[in-house]
C-alpha cells in the first residue's frame, strides 16, 4: 500500500488506520498503570505554575475521548461539519473522581472508540468536513491528530512527573535534563 492524495491534493499516508490504532490501543494501559502505581502527589503536581499536571492531562484526554474524537468521526462519516473544542470552556473537569476512576473511565471510552475506529475504512480517509476554526479537514487528518494528541499529552504528563526527579538529580540536571527541566525553561 502506498500513500495517496485526495482531490484537494492532501496526502493520505498508507497504513494510517492500523498505525493510529496501535498507538491509541496502548494509551489506556499506560494511564491505568500510572494511576495504580504513581503516588497522587506526583500525579497532581504541575511541572510549574500554569502548566498541566499528569492528572490534568488525563482529565483532558478523557474529555476528548468523550466529546471530541468520536463526535468528529461520526460527523465526518455523516458528512456533517463540527465545532472546535476549547478545553477551558468545554472540558468537564471530571468532578470528584479519583485518578484511578478517571483512568478506568478513559480505558472504557477508548475501547468503545476503538470499535468506532474499526468501522472506518481506507475509503473513508478522504472524506471531509468543516472544522469551525481550521476549515476543511479529512478523516485521515483527524485520525492522525487523534494519535498525535494522545502521544503529546502522554509526553506532557511524563514531563510533569519528571520534575521532582530532575530537580533532585544534582550535577546531572544541567548536563542531561535541560530540554525537560520546567524551571530551566523560564
Amino acid at each position: 500500500m502506498s500513500d495517496s492524495q485526495t482531490p484537494q491534493g492532501r496526502i493520505i499516508r498508507a497504513n494510517t488506520i492500523p498505525q493510529a490504532r496501535a498507538v491509541l490501543s496502548l494509551t489506556p494501559a499506560r494511564w491505568l498503570s500510572l494511576a495504580e502505581t504513581v503516588p497522587n502527589d506526583l500525579l497532581t503536581r504541575p511541572p510549574k505554575p500554569g502548566e498541566w499536571s499528569a492528572a490534568e492531562c488525563l482529565r483532558h484526554i478523557l474529555d476528548t475521548e468523550r466529546w471530541v474524537f468520536p463526535v468528529r468521526i461520526r460527523a465526518i462519516l455523516a458528512g456533517q461539519d463540527f465545532a472546535a473544542f476549547n478545553p477551558g470552556q468545554d472540558g468537564s473537569g471530571a468532578g470528584e473522581q479519583t485518578i484511578a476512576q478517571l483512568a478506568a473511565e478513559y480505558a472504557h471510552l477508548r475501547a468503545e472508540n476503538l470499535a468506532l475506529l474499526a468501522r472506518v475504512t481506507e475509503d473513508d480517509l478522504s472524506r471531509t468536513a468543516r472544522h469551525s476554526e481550521l476549515g476543511v479537514v479529512t478523516m485521515a487528518e483527524l485520525i492522525n491528530e487523534w494519535a498525535a494528541h494522545d502521544l503529546m499529552h502522554t509526553v506532557q504528563a511524563e514531563r510533569s512527573l519528571m520534575q521532582p526527579f530532575i530537580i533532585g538529580s544534582g550535577p546531572w540536571r544541567a548536563a542531561y535534563f535541560s530540554d525537560h527541566d520546567a524551571e530551566a525553561q523560564k
